[in-house]
């Protein structure tokens, strides 16, 4: 080959080179996360904050290297809340986009779905909000983790606060309404269970199930306002709690029972929904509280959450938040994401610190369970103009021990039996 030959073959293959993709010869290591939210409708609030919490918590992996040589990706598919459809991306998501982790759901109805695709195919799916205690009970799978409070956590913190109500301000009856499938079954069963279970005496008066997403919740306000309990204890979530408190106001219900929401009534969309609407002395908590815990940590993930998105998060935000950092924990123990027996064990009994963690307490993943073990914070609406365009945010809390919520060890196998 001449010299002048030679010079123009290296040029030539420079210039291939150069106008190649890095991948081509050098392929980037990624965590395949397959998410499922919905992005529009009642919960579609719920979809945007958590795809925007879980790339925020991406973002601040990967700009630190991410995990062990590996950058985390994050796809999300509008799960339309409808199981059906969920399960029918979930599998796409397996077979075709060889996803690492599936992650979601908001609604516990598609978490119920989509668990049994995890299982069929030995996917990890990592529940970021849906709360259905079903999901690490009676249909508990060796595949599925849950980084936020369950139905159980919340009814059994709320029994303990209505336990320590009676004692300072009688009451008798209760009445509860709720969605009319299993999230909404699951909160009032657990109740009684544990209202049984800490010695409350109490007389239920009623029971009220709407569909998910009713338009209109009238006939079950009069028939409250008829059977006239001391507390009103409810099991909506998102949309459906705004829909239903303010088509509820023009009746004076909140004068004439105390409104009792203890797993999803506490949730920011319905003080930046409300305003000055909302009323005074409900009792409320949720799965994260922008207010509480005082803490750098929970002050920090809010305000890089606002800076990120001009609004404060909803708690299904720290939901998903968290459950990136769990998978990258994960990942970490492990050494790459393709092992996933040995994600399975990185999991069981993982300790990671989260927003929603008062001082002196880490959340954990209950081996035996695979379901989060987390403080419950009880709050009461109160005038705050701190979270515009909130007027009203939760103060007076009571704080729930993490090891008094859980059920007992003979609870799974009385649901399994059933």
């Amino acid at each position: 080959m001449s010299r002048h030959k030679f010079f123009y073959v290296i040029a030539l293959a420079l210039i291939v080179a150069l106008s190649c993709p890095l991948s081509v010869f050098a392929q980037e290591k990624v965590i395949k996360i397959g998410a499922l939210y919905p992005m529009t409708g009642r919960a579609g609030l719920y979809g945007l904050d958590s795809v925007d919490a879980a790339e925020m918590a991406i973002e601040e992996i990967n700009s630190k290297g991410g995990v062990n040589g590996y950058k985390l990706e994050l796809t999300n598919t509008d799960s339309k809340a409808k199981p059906d459809y969920s399960v029918m991306v979930a599998k796409r998501y397996i077979t075709q986009d060889k996803m690492h982790f599936l992650f979601g759901v908001v609604s516990s109805a598609v978490g119920l779905a989509v668990t049994e695709v995890s299982k069929q195919y030995k996917k990890i799916f990592i529940g970021t909000d849906h709360a259905s205690t079903q999901l690490t009970t009676d249909k508990f799978q060796p595949y599925y983790f849950r980084v936020s409070n369950n139905t159980f956590q919340s009814m059994a913190a709320g029994a303990l606060y209505l336990k320590e109500l009676q004692q300072v301000k009688p009451w008798q009856t209760i009445a509860y309404i709720g969605p009319d499938y299993a999230y909404g079954h699951d909160q009032w069963e657990e109740l009684r269970y544990n209202l049984d279970r800490f010695g409350v005496k109490y007389k239920a008066v009623g029971e009220y199930w709407p569909k998910l997403f009713a338009p209109d919740y009238t006939p079950f306000i009069t028939s409250i306002i008829n059977d006239k309990p001391d507390i009103l204890v409810s099991g909506f979530w998102g949309g459906d709690t705004v829909a239903f408190i303010k088509q509820a106001q023009p009746y004076g219900l909140f004068k004439k029972t105390l409104y009792f929401h203890p797993d999803a009534g506490g949730n920011y969309e319905l003080m930046s929904a409300m305003g000055t609407e909302l009323p005074e002395g409900l009792v409320l908590s949720a799965r994260h509280h922008n207010n509480w815990p005082d803490t750098a940590l929970n002050k920090e993930y809010v305000e890089k959450f606002f800076k990120r998105t001009g609004r404060y998060p909803t708690y299904a935000a720290e939901g998903a938040y968290a459950g990136i950092y769990a998978i990258a924990e994960a990942v970490k123990k492990v050494g790459n994401p393709d092992d996933t027996e040995a994600l399975v064990k990185a999991l069981e009994g993982l300790k990671i610190q989260l927003p929603e963690d008062p001082e002196g307490f880490t959340s954990y993943i209950d081996p035996a369970t695979h379901q989060v073990v987390q403080v419950q914070a009880i709050g009461v609406t109160k005038p705050n103009d701190k979270y515009p365009p909130a007027k009203m945010m939760l103060g007076d809390w009571k704080i729930y021990k993490a090891e008094d919520l859980l059920p007992p060890k003979d609870y799974a196998d009385r649901q399994k039996k059933k």
